[in-house]
């Protein structure tokens, strides 16, 4: 299971005396966040208010992060480099309003819970969850007993939850188990709109990207899309989380430019990791279109020279946050090129 690649939608480590103890959230950084705009490398699009993809109306996230131990590896305790994100589509206020929903799967090799009834009904019902491998099972009980507690249906309630995961056990004691259900509780309860943070939170703390320190991206981009030839144009919103965890570090490429080659070292002998991409938009589309969203999650990743080697998974999911049931677009080309694009910005900003 190490060696392997996975992604799918619907998604600075300081260590001190504070580190010898679980954390629910990372210490505070008293560090400026720069991201890649920010250094002037040259990306296509408009980027949101943001750039998150919480520029999407409704979208809410949240994270648990657990960071403990340090030095040899010793099974059930630790070093402990792993947690727990959750995203939800319509936020806290909507929990009983599914959305319209898309899946696609590039390589297989991985666990995306609950997608069967996202491709029969083209809906998804509740939050994504994305937490490490051996972590799934826990995180989707917890899911469902965490809806339960909301009261959002009565005690005939029935749920297949989304769960993902990438696999953290380089940087995490992954046999430990060290997942809780109040660890996904707090993810879920936490989750807001606004600025998230990026990098080595939540589900991403332990997680490696083209040989160096990996974890979440986000990014956004605004589009005008036209219905018709005279129609007016209308603006929406795309926007793209990612949990990284793959690639070569020689593979790496930033805005076309080769720059993994040109920066010696490695962390393992053989292609490994996994990637998670969730995207959400506000752009009326039916589930087939979103599907054909999320065919275009693979395109993105593409971009920073990432591919699926046998054994890897790439796995991806869409939603729509808004708009009524009878409004749609029969085109998404506009979409599909500006999701590429964040896709592969989202893949290397952690």
């Amino acid at each position: 299971m190490a060696h392997r690649i996975f992604a799918g939608f619907l998604l600075l480590l300081t260590l001190d005396s504070f580190a010898r103890e679980p954390i629910k959230s990372p210490p505070a950084i008293q560090t400026k966040i720069v991201r890649a705009r920010d250094l002037g490398i040259p990306f296509e699009g408009t980027p949101g208010k943001l750039n998150s993809i919480t520029d999407v109306p409704g979208v809410e996230v949240g994270y648990t992060t657990l960071i403990s131990g340090e030095g040899k590896l010793e099974v059930g305790k630790g070093p402990v480099r792993t947690g727990v994100t959750a995203i939800l589509p319509r936020g806290h206020a909507s929990l009983n309003d599914p959305v319209y929903a898309g899946f696609f799967s590039l390589n297989g090799n991985g666990e995306m819970t609950g997608t069967p009834w996202v491709e029969e009904s083209g809906f998804l019902e509740g939050p994504i969850v994305i937490t490490n491998t051996h972590s799934v099972g826990v995180a989707r009980d917890a899911v469902i007993a965490w809806l339960v507690k909301q009261g959002t249906g009565s005690q005939s309630l029935w749920s297949l939850p989304v769960v993902a995961e990438t696999w953290d056990g380089w940087l995490n004691d992954i046999n430990g188990f060290h997942v809780k259900q109040e660890d996904v509780w707090h993810a879920l309860d936490t989750a807001h709109g606004g600025a998230i943070e990026e990098g080595s939170v939540g589900g991403g703390t332990g997680m490696i990207c083209y040989e160096f320190k990996g974890g979440n991206g986000t990014a956004s981009r605004k589009i005008d899309i036209r219905a018709s030839k005279d129609a007016p144009p209308r603006s929406f919103v795309v926007g793209v989380f990612l949990q990284a965890n793959f690639g070569r570090r020689p593979q790496l490429m930033i805005a076309g430019i080769p720059v993994g080659k040109e920066i010696p070292g490695e962390v393992y002998k053989k292609e490994a990791g996994s990637c998670i991409a969730v995207v959400a938009t506000d752009a009326p589309l039916l589930p087939h279109q979103l599907k054909r969203l999320a065919r275009r999650v693979s395109l993105g990743l593409a971009r920073t020279l990432d591919w699926p080697f046998p054994g890897l998974g790439r796995h991806a999911d869409v939603v729509r946050t808004k708009g009524r049931a009878g409004e749609y677009f029969s085109v998404t080309g506009p979409i599909v090129r500006s999701r590429s694009e964040i896709c592969a910005l989202s893949s290397v900003m952690s």
